[in-house]
């Protein structure tokens, strides 16, 4: 995860500013854990959901005393994971580690391993990139915010120097292992559009919301698939209450990940959804072509997946170059160039011209349930559909626009390295 923030706060910022944020706020590499903050205010979640809305701001103790998620004592962690054994270990990020663990359905105490229900138990370095501040926002957004395609957090660890997290077990793990990693097989068209389809619920969930929320680090290694490649976002500890009233952003610190925060808020730190909306438009392409964000293994343009692909984007005589050759040609012609035309339109350089993540979801489910799915080049290849559950939306606006021959947009400059 690619967390540079200025830990030294003892609030999380929750500022909805126009202004440009100064110099003390711009890109850094480096990181430190927040000491523990005696009052930490947070927005809460009060869209109307399946929980009640809770009071804004919010305590530390608030938050953790929250009746959606189970205090454990870091000994039930212990004994869940079996000591945090190496076998137990199923990942590793800059944030620390994720252990598999065991506890009882019902009373979700520690029980021997291969019996009761699997967790995953994420367990904070102290030298990672995330600090107190992070891990406090993640309990406080999960522990509140409930949905199909959002990661289910049971429960947290606070003690001393120990911070851990505790989800439900996601056995097929991230899209960024299958996209990338050698061995699995490759994903299929339907199982790309499924995931992809997943994810835009989850995001417009948040982004639609009474109060809306803004992800911030959108990538292909924090969607998470379960045992049937539904896709849930995780990891929220970048997360950030969105613009309210009039304004059209929040001004913050720049966080996130390489390759996929939008080019307006690296340069300004002006974050809204459609920085979000920009970030789909890059896993979206990754989900297309099977190539990363960002490659250092690649020669000059081509490192930088946004630039390679865009002149290919919104061309039917063209988008077949930017297709996953794993795939073998199993694709709808129309599905991939109207999934390429989406694509082009969330990384419009222009963040007003995004369109919402509402009319991307529609158009994905156009995509999934068209009869052109049914042709497909040069083989048939069966849909796959997942039950809609959305949050309260906002009225959509303006649809998607198609055209079939739309000119590409400059290319952006590779933005300052994030983590």
């Amino acid at each position: 995860m690619g967390n540079c923030l200025d830990s030294s706060a003892a609030k999380v910022d929750t500022t909805q500013s126009s202004h440009t944020p100064s110099s003390a706020s711009r890109l850094s590499s480096k990181t430190s854990r927040s000491s523990v903050p005696s009052t930490l205010t947070i927005p809460s979640y009060s869209g109307k959901s399946n929980f009640d809305s809770l009071p804004t701001p919010r305590t530390e103790g608030e938050i953790l005393g929250s009746p959606n998620v189970k205090a454990f004592t870091f000994s039930e962690l212990r004994n869940a994971t079996r000591n945090f054994r190496p076998d137990s270990l199923l990942g590793e990020g800059g944030f620390g580690y994720v252990f598999k663990g065991w506890i009882d359905e019902h009373t979700l105490t520690a029980v021997r391993p291969g019996s009761g229900m699997v967790v995953a138990v994420k367990k904070l370095k102290p030298e990672g990139f995330q600090g107190h501040k992070e891990w406090l926002t993640e309990v406080n957004y999960l522990g509140q915010l409930h949905h199909p395609n959002l990661v289910k957090l049971i429960g947290f660890c606070l003690e001393g120097e120990n911070r851990l997290l505790v989800y439900e077990f996601m056995p097929k793990g991230s899209l960024e292992n299958h996209l990338f990693r050698r061995g699995p097989q490759p994903l299929s068209w339907a199982v790309r559009m499924k995931v992809a389809i997943g994810a835009a619920r989850g995001l417009t969930f948040l982004h639609d919301a009474e109060s809306q929320v803004i992800y911030r680090d959108f990538k292909a290694s924090n969607i998470l698939l379960d045992a049937e490649f539904n896709a849930k976002l995780s990891d929220f500890g970048l997360a950030k209450a969105g613009p309210t009233g009039d304004r059209t952003h929040v001004s913050t610190q720049v966080v996130g990940t390489h390759g996929y925060a939008a080019p307006e808020y690296v340069a300004t730190g002006r974050l809204s959804a459609k920085s979000d909306v920009y970030s789909f438009g890059v896993v979206l392409l990754e989900l297309l072509s099977g190539r990363r964000a960002v490659d250092k293994s690649k020669v000059g343009l081509e490192q930088s997946l946004v630039d390679w692909a865009r002149p290919y984007l919104g061309d039917k005589r063209k988008v077949f170059r930017i297709m996953d050759t794993k795939l073998g040609g199993q694709y709808p012609q129309k599905g991939a160039f109207m999934a390429s035309n989406i694509a082009l339109q969330c990384l419009n350089n222009e963040a007003k011209l995004r369109p919402r993540m509402s009319d991307v979801l529609a158009t994905l489910e156009e995509i999934e349930v068209s009869k052109t799915a049914a042709k497909h080049f040069p083989l048939n290849h069966p849909a796959v559909h997942s039950p809609v559950c959305r949050s309260p939306l906002r009225k959509h606006q303006s649809p998607l626009r198609f055209t079939p021959n739309a000119s590409p947009l400059p290319s952006h400059r590779q933005p300052p390295r994030l983590r």
